[in-house]
């Protein structure tokens, strides 16, 4: 299914000039763009947050209900650190050379409650390529509780978005676990993107993986974790309350913001820019200088640089984000950034708060 189609003739020089002077820096510099040996460091290190605390707790080792609680607890930093930093980069291909590589590594999104094939197609597939175009993009699709696009209808409700929104995003992996992804394929085999042929096979890979997930997440911890059910409930939710707010707070600040554009086709399905004007327009980086954060969140405080090459790692961003400004601006283009991760997470929720009594606020241009 095509959602529109993108003008190749306006600026057409902007990303053949920025993808040769990228292509030129890692050549020059004999640098790899897949993942190097700090890249590894930390998926080692994200998985030792999450599946280390699942260890402990299983292997009878802890009995105290706070301890039990704070392993939990950390693992949802871990799964959110997983999600940002591993599986992400692998399912865009840009964790190795090796297409089977890749494949596996993003697979340990299955194991902490996604769905790999399901992710592509709504973040690879949709998200990038369409990215906050009303009717395509799933991720400024609020359902009707949230208004991400000066597109989708006004609700009353949407008065106080900015106020319950931020309770909505912890429920973002919850979603995940339950209904989100089995809607997610039906829809998709509606618009062509998951085929006839391949729906039965995907939606019993899909169904295995939910039940694989609550197997050794709930139900085993039930039977053998030497703490009350209730622990253990109350461990499990609270630790996708955090992986769901902390992958939200990052995602949300990089598309819908102030400076964002929401642009639409014209009758004939045509964008009036190109696909790499397209992403400058709609997409903000945030925090560049804080090198914890960006370590944390898989580079993707440069979004900008991530939508561009998305099948570069995210380890060399911070390295070619100069490049990508000073040629943006050597076209006319903007380069949006916030100069910290405050000051975006409240510009999102000025906007939110603007979509919400339906102020038009950002360019849709």
């Amino acid at each position: 299914m095509e959602f529109a189609r993108f003008n190749t003739a306006n600026q057409a020089d902007f990303f053949i000039t920025l993808r040769n002077r990228v292509n030129h820096y890692f050549e020059s510099n004999h640098i790899d763009k897949h993942a190097n040996t700090a890249m590894k460091v930390k998926t080692a290190a994200m998985l030792t947050m999450y599946f280390v605390p699942y260890g402990l707790t299983m292997a009878g080792l802890i009995t105290n209900p706070w301890l039990y609680f704070g392993m939990w607890t950390l693992m949802g930093f871990g799964m959110a650190g997983i999600g940002l930093s591993v599986m992400h980069d692998a399912n865009h291909g840009a964790y190795s050379k090796n297409r089977k590589t890749n494949d596996r590594i993003g697979l340990i999104l299955n194991f902490i409650g996604g769905n790999a094939p399901n992710w592509k197609i709504q973040h690879n597939q949709l998200h990038h390529s369409f990215t906050n175009i009303h009717g395509a993009d799933e991720d400024i699709a609020g359902k009707a509780i949230l208004r991400f696009s000066p597109h989708d209808t006004w609700r009353p409700i949407h008065r106080y978005q900015h106020i319950y929104a931020w309770f909505l995003y912890s429920l973002m992996t919850i979603s995940w676990i339950t209904a989100k992804e089995f809607k997610q394929i039906a829809y998709y085999r509606r618009e062509g993107l998951v085929s006839e042929k391949d729906f039965a096979i995907e939606f019993r890979r899909l169904l295995f993986t939910k039940v694989f997930y609550l197997v050794y997440t709930l139900v085993i911890p039930l039977i053998f974790a030497p703490v009350a059910a209730w622990v253990i409930l109350v461990s499990f939710v609270f630790m996708h309350l955090i992986a769901g707010f902390i992958l939200s707070c990052i995602f949300q600040p990089a598309h819908v913001i102030p400076t964002s554009h929401f642009p639409l086709p014209d009758e004939n399905g045509m964008m009036e820019n190109s696909w790499a004007v397209h992403q400058l327009n709609t997409t903000s980086n945030f925090a560049p200088n804080n090198t914890i954060l960006s370590w944390y969140v898989g580079g993707l405080n440069y979004q900008v640089e991530h939508h561009l090459f998305p099948n570069v790692c995210h380890v060399h961003y911070k390295k070619i984000a100069p490049i990508v400004e000073q040629t943006a601006k050597e076209f006319g283009l903007p380069y949006y950034s916030a100069p910290t991760f405050m000051a975006a997470l409240i510009a999102h929720g000025k906007t939110l708060k603007a979509f919400g009594h339906n102020l038009p606020n950002v360019s849709v241009a």
